[in-house]
């Protein structure tokens, strides 16, 4: 292993389906901005994925790639702390998933929860594809070509993580090991100095015999803090610790976030597929017509109806843009009739609007100024390429691939 930091590497993408709108801001978009000044970040626009489904039709895909970049900037993602970059300006990611292919059971693919899931959801389309099998491989190539160990996701990804430590922990299993690896993570101890050795071994012994991950946790720093050590024995120390042999691919682990779940204007999740959506671009015209006619508690037929806000689909909106005041106003008025759906939805209208318009005024920037985006994700694919290439090598390595 390098010395890459993998606890400090996050990975994360998204598929290029066009401009994106409120619920990417506030369930992914708005961590990246924060993970990218506490973590060594690439976020990758993953364009191959979006051809695992959409392989039949791909006029768009150039259009919906410089949409993505335009609004990543535009909320804030910046190129000078994080790496942008679109995944398929980087074939390492490529050779790496034909490489983990090679050793991947196919069991393991089909019993991929979202395989049949997506399967029936995408019953009009033709997906008996190895493409779209496997798709969940390619997303583990992903990650594991950055040698990442945190992956941000929601609830419905964790599988994919899951995964993804399992192709890395079948690839150590295979490649890692030596004949006299016990003898040699020895030898490597005994060069950490005694005092550094005995506390090494000590923690070793806490994670394996007692689960102790805290222990696991201050071994692993003590380890990086080692200047003397080789390459090989750190891989080896960092082997050794964990239970098997040499980590040449460190298992990610899920990033959890505590973002908002963005609901729909129909109270649903917001998707584009439910056209339940307001764009990041939108004008404010739009936003507050969109909402104007978003639908509310059936029980207010009249204005003089009283309502209940939990039966009301804006109300979902009022726990995410509104402070408690505002929160208690609504809930009187609407219970008493106090109020009108119109009443309660201008505060609504108001705070969007306030939230979107540096990201429509950036946004113009960068459209206005397309060379400089194709600049930015250039220098990204570059950085990023130099990052996959240094895992490539000792993949090559591992595998037996180097003909020198």
């Amino acid at each position: 292993m390098s010395n890459v930091d993998s606890q400090r590497r996050v990975l994360s993408g998204m598929r290029p389906t066009g401009r994106l709108h409120l619920g990417h801001l506030h369930g992914v978009l708005q961590n990246w901005v924060r993970l990218q000044h506490e973590y060594e970040c690439f976020f990758s626009i993953v364009d191959w994925h979006a051809l695992t489904t959409e392989y039949d039709d791909v006029g768009q895909i150039r259009q919906h790639v410089r949409d993505m970049a335009i609004d990543w900037l535009a909320v804030g993602v910046s190129p000078s702390a994080a790496t942008l970059f679109i995944q398929s300006q980087v074939p390492e990611h490529a050779e790496l998933h034909l490489l983990l292919s090679m050793i991947c059971p196919l069991s393991w693919l089909e019993r991929v929860p979202t395989y049949k899931e997506l399967q029936e959801r995408l019953s009009h389309k033709d997906l008996s594809t190895y493409g779209f099998l496997g798709y969940p491989l390619l997303q583990a190539a992903d990650i594991l070509i950055y040698r990442a160990g945190l992956v941000p996701v929601g609830s419905d990804q964790m599988a994919h993580v899951e995964f993804s430590r399992e192709v890395a922990r079948r690839f150590n299993h295979l490649y890692g090991g030596e004949v006299d690896f016990e003898e040699r993570a020895q030898a490597a101890i005994g060069r950490l100095g005694k005092k550094t050795a005995k506390l090494y071994s000590g923690l070793r012994k806490a994670w394996q015999e007692q689960g102790d991950g805290d222990a696991l946790e201050t071994a692993r720093a003590l380890l990086k803090e080692q200047q003397n050590l080789t390459l090989g024995d750190r891989e080896r120390l960092f082997g050794y610790l964990e239970g098997y042999s040499r980590v040449l691919l460190p298992e990610p682990q899920a990033l959890t976030a505590k973002n908002a779940r963005m609901p729909g204007l129909d109270g649903q999740k917001m998707s584009k597929s439910h056209g339940n959506v307001i764009g990041l671009r939108e004008s404010p015209a739009e936003v507050e017509e969109k909402l104007s006619r978003m639908p509310t508690d059936p029980a207010r037929v009249r204005r003089s109806d009283p309502g209940d806000p939990q039966r009301c689909p804006v109300w979902q909106w009022h726990l995410i843009y509104s402070d408690a005041g505002c929160q208690q106003w609504v809930q009187e008025g609407c219970r008493s009739a106090g109020i009108g759906c119109l009443d309660c939805k201008r505060p609504l209208i108001e705070a969007i609007n306030q939230e979107l318009s540096p990201i429509r005024e950036r946004a113009l920037d960068f459209e206005d100024n397309p060379e400089l985006v194709r600049s930015i994700l250039a220098e990204g694919a570059e950085r990023a390429r130099e990052a996959a290439r240094e895992t490539l090598v000792e993949v090559r390595q591992a595998m037996g691939l180097t003909y020198r």
